[in-house]
């Protein structure tokens, strides 16, 4: 085989469409043997590979078609699919070849007609593919039936209802319980493709195709068992029995040697596990995904940064998969960046009290790499260990204080915004490192840094001595700094204010603060916030004082979980490129179908609590009739008229559930993702029988803002659902 691929090498030299043309019209004269026609075709596909257009070639290759040998069969075939859709007034010239081939005695030659058809979605050779496709999904051949399995799947691409009106669903649900596996495999990556899609059919399957499936998963060939595993997700169990004895059968594939396999069969125990009750059974499952995974981190770097994206998904569904094996998580010298800083994320999610000290000394070590962002991240993971485990608060404070002392600037920075955070998480426990900050207050040179820093000086104006003259250094830059040290800063004089307001000094400084936040700045929200402070301040001092000095809420680890029911559906994802995005397909591929758990008698009470509900977009069946004549010279509008003398257009049965069709049409795209779908859009106002004049409100649109009426908040029930990266 080196031997035949070293000779064909020479083939790779970009020739010339004359003479192509000239040596395939020579071979015909004297090729008994059509080893000329097969070396011209060679070069021919050589330079297809290559990137050169040789379709103005396509009525002299197509000659060859008729040749009985296979190679050469093989290399007119991929030549017509790579250039038959280009010809679409050329192409029946070879549809009888296509039809003799697929009626021919050679399985490989009846496969390969119908492929290459499939290739060629030209309404003349789909509707001459249609009756020769029915013949081969039941051909006696298991070779011709698992291709004919997987034109299905081109076809419906294609033109879906055509597929639909032929029966070739129906047929490809026949071939599940077909007696050869990868038969059985084909036809479920075609029926999972279908189903995938937001037009296609819906793809579900019962207990007993189940069960067939599983025990053609031994026979198949490694995709083949991926396509199988991952078709049990649209399996429903009715009785937690069902889903029990599922997974027992499933557990076998967590051994296997490929990757994709693994991943594929924790999706599938995962998705089985919201449907059981048997908790030890819960428990020897998570039991057995931990090597599996702590395995993929011996792969290659992609491959670990797959299985670490996943892995952030799994353990903050399931914290007891990995709980013991945070070791494993340990940065090694030379990972990448991106593994560094995945393996980091994750080792902070493992962190609990009886690691932390083990999970403390490794971030250590990391803030003295010579990787800036990795240092970063390291620093800051110390602050959020400090805040998610209390007994190690205090390490985790002697160890920024350290870092603080190495006066590296980025270090400093990172430190001095997550001791921000720990004064919050523990209020009045760590204020006596509050002049250690302070002695580092010119190294801040980042706004999220300063800013933090300014917050502190702010909130712990009273027990700072000289707060005003540091507040009084830093407001000297406030025309020039961002919007968010500005915010923090006009929040921190008044502050300051509210406690030393004898202060001729902190009267003139919060002056001068406020007169610049409302004359001289175009942000509107440090504008609006200067002109409430001022109100508040001028109109009651001890009101003000209660509200910017209210206690604040401690902060927890709350905000670094995803949401539930966000969660479980990403989980249906795991192995895919939505796992790695932490974003659900629909939101970033096109026609892309969402996935979500169905409720049934057999799910948890818990996962039924968050359950995200699917809703396949339909046809708006609403009609907009206007009526008038085309369009005429534009003159002013009466009233009760719009532009052009138009009467204003009136739509016909708008029910609520048709209102949202036809506005949902582009955004619903089948549930799920970052849109927030399953929550209510809360501005249901009825029923639409006459379009208002939209400019009739105008004349109290400012009204709230002149009178200071505070205003109810129109739609607030919906609930917009963005799914950040949780790597930080």
């Amino acid at each position: 085989m080196s031997t035949q691929q070293g000779q064909d090498a020479k083939f790779f030299q970009r020739g010339k469409i004359e003479e192509f043309r000239a040596e395939l019209q020579a071979a015909e004269a004297k090729d008994k043997k059509y080893q000329k026609r097969k070396t011209v075709l060679k070069k021919i596909v050589a330079n297809i590979t290559m990137g050169n257009d040789m379709s103005p070639l396509f009525h002299d290759v197509i000659q060859c078609i008729g040749t009985p040998l296979l190679e050469i069969k093989k290399m007119v075939y991929l030549f017509l699919v790579s250039y038959g859709r280009s010809k679409p007034d050329q192409i029946h010239l070879v549809i009888p070849s296509f039809l003799q081939d697929c009626n021919d005695r050679n399985p490989l030659i009846r496969a390969l007609a119908i492929r290459t058809m499939s290739y060629i979605p030209i309404p003349v050779v789909t509707e001459a593919l249609s009756d020769q496709l029915r013949h081969c999904l039941k051909d006696r051949d298991p070779y011709v039936r698992k291709t004919a399995a997987i034109c299905v799947a081109k076809v419906y691409t294609a033109d879906p209802r055509k597929a639909e009106r032929k029966g070739f669903v129906e047929l490809l649900r026949d071939m599940l319980i077909d007696e050869n596996a990868t038969v059985v495999a084909n036809a479920v990556a075609a029926l999972s493709e279908i189903g995938d899609r937001q037009d296609g059919v819906i793809f579900k399957l019962n207990l007993t195709i189940a069960n067939r499936l599983l025990a053609a998963l031994g026979e198949s060939s490694e995709w083949g068992q991926i396509y199988i595993l991952d078709s049990l997700l649209r399996y429903v169990p009715e009785q937690h029995a069902d889903a029990e004895m599922m997974a027992e059968r499933v557990i076998v594939q967590l051994q296997h040697a490929n990757s994709a396999v693994v991943l594929t069969s924790i999706k599938a125990l995962l998705y089985l596990m919201n449907y059981m009750d048997n908790r030890r059974l819960i428990d020897y499952i998570c039991k057995k995904m931990g090597p599996p995974l702590v395995t993929l981190l011996s792969s290659g770097p992609e491959v670990q940064y797959v299985a670490l994206r996943n892995i952030l998904l799994i353990i903050q569904r399931r914290p007891t998969v990995l709980k013991n094996d945070v070791k494993a998580f340990f940065c090694k010298y030379n990972d990448p960046i991106y593994v560094k800083l995945a393996k980091l994320e994750i080792m902070y999610r493992l962190a609990r009290e009886e690691n932390a000290q083990e999970v403390l000394a490794e971030l250590e070590e990391y803030a003295s790499e010579v990787d800036v962002d990795f240092v970063r991240k390291a620093v800051r993971s110390i602050g959020r260990l400090a805040i998610k485990v209390e007994p190690a608060a205090n390490k985790c404070i002697e160890s920024l204080l350290t870092l603080i002392e190495t006066k590296v600037t980025y270090v400093v920075q990172e430190a001095v915004i997550v001791t921000k955070d720990i004064f919050r998480r523990y209020p009045g426990k760590y204020e006596g490192i509050i002049p250690k900050l302070c002695e580092n207050l010119d190294a801040l040179d980042e706004p999220e840094a300063k800013a933090a820093m300014v917050w502190i000086l702010g909130q712990f104006a009273d027990k700072i001595e000289n707060a005003d003259e540091l507040l009084d250094d830093l407001v000297y830059s406030f025309l020039d700094e961002p919007a968010e040290v500005q915010l923090a800063l006009l929040t921190a004089v008044v502050k300051l204010f509210i406690y030393k307001s004898q202060s001729e000094v902190t009267k003139a400084l919060v002056h001068k603060v406020l007169k610049w936040a409302t004359e001289d700045i175009d942000n509107p929200d440090l504008r609006d916030r200067g002109f409430m402070y001022w109100r508040m301040l001028a109109m009651n001092p001890a009101v003000a004082a209660e509200i910017v000095l209210a206690e604040k809420p401690a902060i927890t680890t709350d905000s670094d979980r995803m949401d539930r029911g966000a969660l479980d559906q990403l989980l249906l994802h795991t192995g895919s490129l939505g796992s790695i995005y932490h974003k659900n397909p629909e939101t970033f591929i096109r026609n892309a179908a969402g996935r979500a758990l169905i409720d049934s008698p057999a799910l948890n009470a818990n996962s039924r609590a968050v359950l995200v509900t699917l809703a396949r977009p339909q046809l708006p069946p609403m009609t907009i009739n206007v009526s008038g004549p085309g369009p005429v010279e534009p003159t002013r509008p009466q009233p009760g008229e719009g532009p052009n003398n138009l009467p204003l257009p009136t739509i016909v049965e708008s029910s609520r559930s048709d209102e949202r069709d036809l506005l949902d049409i582009e955004g619903d795209d089948g549930a799920g993702g970052d849109s927030g779908e399953g929550y209510p859009d809360g501005d249901d106002d009825g029923p639409v029988t006459k379009a208002a004049d939209p400019y009739a409100s105008l004349g109290g649109a400012f009204g709230g803002y002149v009178t200071d009426v505070p205003q109810p908040v129109a739609g607030g029930g919906s609930r917009g659902g963005d799914l950040d990266d949780l790597l930080f």
